[in-house]
C-alpha cells in the first residue's frame, strides 16, 4: 500500500481541509479529509486532535489508539498513520505545528512531552469534564483572535502566545498522566538510556556540540547511541542534536533582545559568519531576516 507524506505546507495548501489559521510552523484544522482517506500516510509534523465528539482510532506505527470525547490524540512527526476510523458522530478539532515551534512553546518542560511520545508511547490523553471546558476556553479566546483582522498588530504573536500557554496546560496533563500511571516493570536499558540522552540535551547550556560529547558522557559509543535514539524515536541522535539547537536559536532571535553576536556566543557557534550559514542553512534566511519574520 502506497504510504503518502503529509507536510505541513501541503496541509495549508490542500483543497482537502478547511484551514483555520496557518503559519510558517502550525496549521488549525477544521476538518481533514486527507486523513480518512483508506491509504497510510507518514506525517512529517506534529499532530494534535481533540476529539469534540464520537469516537475515532487508528494505528501509528503499529500500535493501535482509540480516542473518544475530551480526549487529546497526539503524534509525534515521522511515523505513519494508518487504518483511520471512525464514528458517523466524529467530530473534531486538530492543529499540525513542527518540532520548531513545540520546543519554542515547552522549553524545559520538553522532557515531559518526550517522555510521554518516545518512551512511554502514549498517544492519548484523557481529559476530564473539568479539563474539557478549561480548554475549551483556551480555544474560544483563540477562535476570536483568528477572526481577528489579518493585518492586526502582533496577531501572530498573541495566537502563538495563547497556544504556548495552552501547550504548558496540556504538559501539565501528561506530568499527572504519568504519576497516576500504575507501576511498572523497570524501565528497558535502552528507553532508559534515550531519556537520558534527552535530559543531558535539553539541560546543556551549548546544543551545539558533537554526538561524541554527548556519548562521553553516557559512557557508550557515538554509534550505539545514534542506533538506540533511532530505534526510540525515529531520529538519530545527531538529529535530536539539531531539532533542538534549531529550537534555541528560534527562540532567542524572536523571544531575546540578544544581539546575533551574543546568540552567536551563547549557542556555541564559533563565529558570526558560521552561525549565519547554520541558520541559512536550516531556515532558508539570515539571523536577521528570521529575527524580523
Amino acid at each position: 500500500m502506497k504510504v503518502e507524506d503529509i507536510t505541513l505546507r501541503q496541509l495549508a495548501e490542500s483543497q482537502d481541509v478547511s484551514v483555520g489559521y496557518s503559519d510558517d510552523d502550525i496549521v488549525i484544522i477544521d476538518n481533514v479529509k486527507t486523513l480518512v482517506e483508506p491509504t497510510m500516510a507518514h506525517l512529517k509534523m506534529n499532530l494534535l486532535v481533540i476529539c469534540i465528539a464520537g469516537k475515532a482510532q487508528g494505528t501509528v506505527n503499529g500500535q493501535l489508539c482509540v480516542m473518544e470525547r475530551g480526549n487529546v490524540f497526539i503524534c509525534p512527526p515521522n511515523v505513519t498513520f494508518s487504518d483511520f476510523m471512525m464514528s458517523t458522530d466524529f467530530e473534531f478539532k486538530a492543529m499540525f505545528f513542527t518540532s520548531h515551534i513545540l520546543q519554542t512553546f515547552l522549553r524545559e518542560k520538553i522532557s515531559i512531552w518526550n517522555e510521554v511520545m518516545y518512551i512511554h508511547r502514549r498517544h492519548v490523553v484523557p481529559m476530564s469534564d473539568h479539563d474539557a471546558a478549561y480548554f475549551g476556553h483556551f480555544y474560544d479566546l483563540l477562535r476570536v483572535c483568528i477572526n481577528d483582522d489579518p493585518q492586526a498588530p502582533f496577531r501572530t504573536e498573541v495566537i502563538q502566545s495563547l497556544l504556548r500557554a495552552a501547550f504548558v496546560a496540556v504538559c501539565g496533563r501528561m506530568k499527572l498522566m504519568l504519576a497516576d500511571r500504575p507501576e511498572q516493570p523497570q524501565m528497558r536499558q535502552a528507553g532508559n538510556l534515550f531519556q537520558r540522552f534527552l535530559f543531558l540535551l535539553e539541560k546543556a547550556p551549548v546544543k551545539h556540540r558533537s554526538v561524541e560529547s554527548f556519548a562521553a558522557e553516557l559512557c557508550i559509543t557515538p554509534k550505539y547511541l545514534s542506533a538506540v535514539c533511532k530505534k526510540q524515536s525515529g531520529k538519530t541522535a545527531n538529529e535530536w542534536i539539531t531539532q533542538q539547537v534549531l529550537g534555541d536559536i528560534r527562540y532567542y532571535l524572536k523571544h531575546t533582545d540578544l544581539s546575533i553576536k551574543q546568540i552567536c556566543v551563547r549557542l556555541g557557534f564559533p563565529n558570526p559568519s558560521f552561525f549565519g550559514k547554520y541558520v541559512k542553512e536550516h531556515f532558508g534566511m539570515t539571523p536577521t531576516q528570521l529575527r524580523n519574520s
